[in-house]
């Protein structure tokens, strides 16, 4: 028998797991644990501001490595709290988390200690499971057990608890186990394959739509789309599952709330092919979408199989083994229809084009054309590098505008829609991948929530740069709000002095203006200074006057569905405010 302390029981099961870093704060339930981690030759702790800006941090690391995860070590009850939104965007987007968290003693016989809640509860609902250890030599088996159940299946955050005394004392522990990984993805049943084949095989004018859980498997999706010649339209979240300049991508999304190329591609869309996606309400543009009775659906969760709309095919599986099976049966069935490729391709790129001429023809005055902002930053950026977006107006003007090339290169926060993702994030991303360049794209609101996180960065010599889209204003909502109430109340932030915050934590601050060549040069130098470990805190006063296709899309969507009464109550409520002035 082995006598060891829990915080050396847990540094021990991390060392032996792809965890790199714990994001997170010191407190009075984990600080024997930090003391371990400081000592660490393979985990590096790293302190944040906000427990919240660690889980995002994490969330990154998950994403862009995923031969690693993301970890915390948090405090119970208040650092658990603050952490929610990052565990809960994770849990949404399937997305593998470990975290550590302290407990209050147990071996005492008092009551209301400090941080004493029931974190199970709290946490219930943002978690695939949670644990409380009670002794020492259940805690290397069940860290094990929790990263297993992490990375399998449908991916998303586990929890930990371990009280204090476990941590600080030392226990009683048999030989240390060795950690196993879990095993492969099974592979699905072939007929299921071979009808789904047939199924498309047949169609005339069959289509992709593709998530997050199809990033894995772009090659298969490349040939799947060019031997149907099928155009191919993502999810939000799922934008880096495939090329954006490959010749048949289409757009996020195929409703009236996607970019004219995608609605038109899909208008007569006969089979339908969905590779891990949930059909949720941001990429179907709040369930606009028109979805053909010839659906073949593959994601990794059964429950999502049928859920929003019915499959003639379901086939639960990770798509990186259904895929390529998927080929061989439409190869063995001899289809290929790469002419069809041809003129899919030639609509795609007309349309595409006379998208981005509107957007050339918009008037910004002394504010900054997006276009001209994404055509700069493509043009600057290698294909590998990595962007983050926060939510807001410009979370879709870069869905729109954007070129992603490269997988995993694109982060975003999407279901659970939690503000504040994209600087913690790039700092996560950065930190994992430290020989790749990474930008944030974030909104002035979300930029106010966590951009103190770039005194992470800067401590950690960790180069970052973060464009953040000025206006004043919470702009989607405020957008939303103008048009059925021609008014905005709570969306205006007022002035913001962004060279103020970025002196504070030690950042170089640009202001960007000027069309693409100029914006193009700017850019460069910035990427020159994040190279050396600078922080960049780029203002880019934007011009937000063109809506984007998403927000004009959804708000009409929306509308249609409210009972008749309510919404000409809407519409002539707005009216009349705007003849009032």
């Amino acid at each position: 028998m082995l006598k060891k302390s829990g915080a050396w029981l847990i540094r021990y099961a991390l060392e032996q797991l792809p965890v790199p870093f714990t994001f997170g704060i010191p407190g009075v339930h984990v600080t024997e644990l930090y003391d371990e981690l400081g000592q660490s030759k393979r985990v590096q702790p790293v302190l944040v501001t906000h427990e919240g800006g660690g889980a995002f941090m994490a969330d990154a690391v998950s994403r862009v490595a995923p031969d690693r995860i993301g970890a915390l070590a948090i405090v119970p009850a208040a650092g658990a709290a603050l952490a929610m939104g990052g565990l809960g965007e994770a849990y949404l987007a399937g997305v593998p988390l470990l975290v550590i968290s302290g407990g209050v003693r147990t071996d005492v016989p008092y009551r209301f200690q400090l941080h004493e809640i029931d974190q199970a509860r709290l946490v219930g609902a943002v978690v695939k499971k949670f644990w409380r250890v009670t002794q020492h030599a259940d805690l290397v088996p069940t860290i094990f057990e929790a990263y297993r159940t992490a990375v399998s299946g449908v991916p998303g955050p586990v929890f930990i608890e371990v009280p204090v005394n476990l941590q600080l004392f030392r226990g009683e522990v048999p030989a240390l186990p060795v950690f196993t990984p879990p095993p492969p993805p099974e592979a699905p049943d072939d007929a299921l394959i071979e009808e789904a084949a047939r199924v498309l095989a047949a169609a005339k004018r069959p289509g992709l739509f593709v998530g997050w859980g199809a990033v894995d498997a772009t090659a298969a999706l490349i040939e799947l789309a060019e031997r149907l010649g099928a155009p191919v339209a993502t999810t939000l979240q799922g934008l880096s599952a495939f090329p954006g300049h490959h010749p048949l991508h289409a757009g996020m999304g195929f409703s009236r709330a996607a970019v004219p190329a995608a609605e038109r591609a899909f208008r007569s869309c006969d089979a339908l092919l969905a590779v891990g996606t949930r059909f949720a309400e941001i990429p179907t543009g709040s369930f606009g979408i028109e979805v053909p009775a010839a659906l073949v659906h593959i994601d990794l969760d059964p429950g999502v199989l049928g859920a929003n709309y019915p499959a003639c095919v379901a086939i639960a599986g990770d798509s990186r083994v259904v895929l390529p099976r998927l080929v061989e049966a439409l190869r063995a069935l001899g289809v290929d229809h790469r002419e069809r490729c041809q003129t899919v391709a030639q609509q795609l790129k007309a349309d595409k084009q006379a998208y981005r001429e509107a957007w050339y023809r918009h008037e910004s005055g002394h504010r900054v054309n997006p276009v001209h902002f994404f055509d700069a930053l493509r043009a600057v950026l290698p294909e590998e590098a990595i962007v983050t977006v926060d939510d807001g107006n410009h979370t879709y003007l870069t869905a729109e505008l954007f070129e992603v090339r490269h997988p995993r290169t694109l982060l975003v926060p999407t279901d659970f829609n939690c503000m504040g993702y994209a600087v913690p994030a790039a700092i996560g991303a950065r930190l994992a991948c430290p020989d790749r360049p990474v930008v944030a794209i974030v909104g002035d609101g979300a930029f106010l929530m966590t951009g103190l996180e770039l005194l992470t960065a800067r401590r950690m010599n960790v180069g970052v740069a973060c464009f953040v889209f000025q206006d004043g204003e919470l702009s989607q909502i405020a957008q939303g709000q103008e048009i059925p109430y021609n008014r905005k109340t709570c969306t205006v932030l007022g002035e913001v002095r962004l060279e103020g915050i970025a002196q504070a934590v030690g950042a170089r601050y640009v202001r960007l203006s000027g069309d693409t060549a100029t914006l193009q040069r700017s850019m460069q130098e910035m990427l020159s200074w994040i190279a050396g470990g600078d922080v960049v805190v780029a203002e880019v006063p934007i011009d937000y006057s063109r809506r984007t296709r998403f927000t004009q899309g959804v708000v009409q969507t929306v509308l249609e569905r409210f009972p008749k009464g309510d919404r000409l109550r809407f519409v002539g409520r707005a009216l009349w405010r705007r003849l009032r002035g």
